[in-house]
């Protein structure tokens, strides 16, 4: 028997528009997405924010929980869950986005997990800035780049490894980057990343490592799997592909009326209907315009005021629904220019889908 099981195993296998593997029903039911309805309010609840857990949640003694700092420090060093939580507190909203929401939505779909529109969710973490521990540890000349790995460990096409990711001194100077213990006023859940986790304002969600153990000064670029192999945009297998970073430009609405059991289509009387969501960017940039489409014809909503510098803005838009069946959709712009394109470019892994959300509706006479 070989010692690694999962050697040769498959990576990206074809899929079928409409028809989802057993592979990925698995994932589905495993990960969890929030419910859209959940978007009118300003902080997405603990149990209706989105989870994607790679491999197993590890089950962590916060008592015994050291985070290590090692590799080209001048002054390695390791602190406990209490020694952190004494350190300058922090709370910031943030709005976290799985790379891979609205994978489902590109075609042909990459097979992973099939998420549609409901991985993003927006938390209020309690925490403390990760820099000033960075320089504690002194870091050595040259170093180019800081591993962060978390405890939890499994195979990825056929290769073990456990999850990590990496951020530049530069990104780090750039970043408010965080070490978090708390998620909406209360400890982390085991699911959310306890003890401790990072979280990176700005960024989709894998660059925010859960159960972080380990950070790693570097002399040369970290070469962890989730980092150079998994989060790339490439349009071919063999292409080493573009880091996937800053969250692009999106909105989504709250799907208006009563909904169908199995297809989510909505049905609501006629006369005055409040369309409303909630729309984000990357990068602490802000959103400045949103378009609300009805019929063929787009109308501008009201925009409000961000939570924070990295998170969602609330929209709104009156309309007065007449009989009809509608396609509706928002798309979003911010201070950058940068808008949602009504077909997002295709890539192998479909990652950053941020093509309009649509929502069917049936306004009965």
């Amino acid at each position: 028997m070989t010692d690694n099981p999962f050697t040769g195993a498959p990576g990206h296998e074809e899929t079928t528009l409409g028809v989802f593997s057993k592979a990925e029903v698995g994932l589905a039911n495993r990960n969890s997405g929030a419910f859209l309805e959940m978007l009118a309010l300003d902080i997405t609840p603990v149990g209706a924010h989105y989870l994607l857990t790679h491999f197993d949640v590890p089950l962590l003694d916060a008592g015994a929980y050291r985070l290590v700092f090692d590799g080209a420090f001048e002054a390695p060093f390791e602190i406990s869950l209490e020694e952190i939580k004494a350190e300058p507190r922090v709370t910031m909203p943030v709005t976290m986005e799985c790379a891979g929401n609205g994978r489902a939505g590109m075609e042909p779909r990459a097979f992973s997990m099939p998420w549609a529109y409901e991985a993003v969710g927006t938390a209020e973490w309690k925490g403390t800035p990760i820099a000033p521990l960075i320089e504690r540890a002194k870091p050595q000349g040259g170093v180019v780049d800081f591993a962060f790995e978390g405890a939890d460990f499994g195979y990825d096409n056929g290769v073990g490894h456990a999850f990590g990711r990496s951020l530049t001194p530069e990104e780090l100077a750039d970043l408010e980057v965080l070490l978090v213990y708390e998620m909406n006023g209360q400890p982390l859940l085991p699911q959310h990343g306890a003890p401790l986790r990072l979280i990176v304002p700005g960024w989709y969600g894998m660059a925010s490592v859960k159960w972080l153990n380990r950070i790693t000064a570097m002399s040369e670029r970290y070469q962890g799997f989730q980092q150079v192999e998994t989060y790339r945009f490439r349009q071919d297998a063999g292409e080493a592909g573009e880091p996937v970073t800053e969250i692009r430009v999106k909105s989504l609405m709250v799907p208006p009326g009563v909904p169908d059991w199995i297809t989510r289509k909505r049905r609501l009387s006629p006369g005055p209907v409040t369309l409303q969501g909630r729309a984000w960017s990357g990068a602490g940039v802000p959103v400045e315009r949103v378009e609300v489409r009805i019929g063929e014809t787009w109308h501008e909503a009201k925009v409000e005021a961000p939570l924070g510098r990295y998170a969602w803005a609330g929209w709104s838009l009156e309309w007065e629904a007449a009989p009809g069946h509608y396609v509706l959709a928002c798309r979003a712009t911010d201070a950058k220019g940068n808008v949602q394109p009504m077909k997002a470019e295709w890539n192998l892994s479909g990652f950053a889908n941020n093509a309009p959300h649509e929502v069917e509706v049936f306004v009965e006479d």
